[in-house]
C-alpha cells in the first residue's frame, strides 16, 4: 500500500468517526424537539428490528413539540413501547396514526448531567481518531521497513498523518462546544 492510499484511508475513517459522534450528538436531547433523537431508534416491526424512520414520518409543529406519523397503524404501539423503553424520558400520546411527544424542559442538574454524557462521547470519538492513526502509523512504519520508502518520506507522511488526526479531533472539540452550548441555553 502507498503513503497516499494508507493517509487517504487513515482521513476517510476519521471522517467517518467525527459524523458517528455528530449522530450521536444529534441523539441527545436538548430541551427542543427533533426528529434526530427518535428517528433512528429500534422498533420491533412484525418481529423485526427497525429504525422508527423506516415507519413513520416527523413534524415539528412547536418548538417543545415531536409529531411521529406513523405509516402502519399496527405499529403505533411498537413506536410506543420503544419510545418509552428509550432512556429519552418521555412519555408519548397517541391519536389514531399520530404519535406525540412533548419535551419538558430541562432541569439544571439534568443539562450537567447531559454536558457530561456529551463530553465522554467526544472523548470516545478522539479516541477513536487516535486509534486510526495509530494503525495508519504503524502501517507507514511497515512500508518504510519493507524499504518501499525512505526515512525521509517515513517523517514527512507521519507529519501528514498528525496534521489530519489533529484537524478531525478539532473538528470534534467544535461539535462539543456547540452542543455544550446548545444544552445550557435556556
Amino acid at each position: 500500500m502507498s503513503v497516499d492510499e494508507i493517509l487517504a484511508t487513515a482521513r476517510e475513517k476519521m471522517h467517518k468517526a467525527v459524523e458517528v459522534t455528530k449522530e450521536e450528538f444529534a441523539g441527545i436531547r436538548t430541551g427542543r424537539a427533533s426528529p434526530a433523537l427518535v428517528e433512528r431508534m429500534k422498533v420491533d416491526y412484525y418481529g423485526t428490528e427497525t429504525p422508527l424512520q423506516q415507519i413513520a414520518g416527523f413534524s415539528v409543529p412547536e418548538s417543545r413539540v415531536l409529531v411521529i406519523n406513523v405509516y402502519d397503524r399496527q405499529a403505533v404501539s411498537a413506536v410506543e413501547r420503544a419510545i418509552r423503553e428509550s432512556d429519552l424520558g418521555l412519555n408519548p400520546s397517541t391519536d389514531g396514526n399520530l404519535v406525540r411527544l412533548n419535551f419538558p424542559p430541562l432541569t439544571g442538574e439534568r443539562r450537567q448531567e447531559l454536558v457530561r454524557v456529551v463530553r465522554h462521547k467526544a472523548e470516545d470519538g478522539r479516541v477513536a481518531i487516535r486509534n486510526l492513526r495509530h494503525t495508519a502509523k504503524k502501517r507507514l512504519e511497515a512500508t518504510e521497513h519493507e524499504h518501499e520508502i525512505s526515512q525521509d518520506e517515513l517523517h514527512r507522511s507521519e507529519k501528514d498523518l498528525q496534521a489530519l488526526t489533529d484537524l478531525h479531533v478539532s473538528e470534534i472539540d467544535e461539535l462539543l462546544a456547540h452542543k455544550e452550548e446548545e444544552l445550557l441555553e435556556d
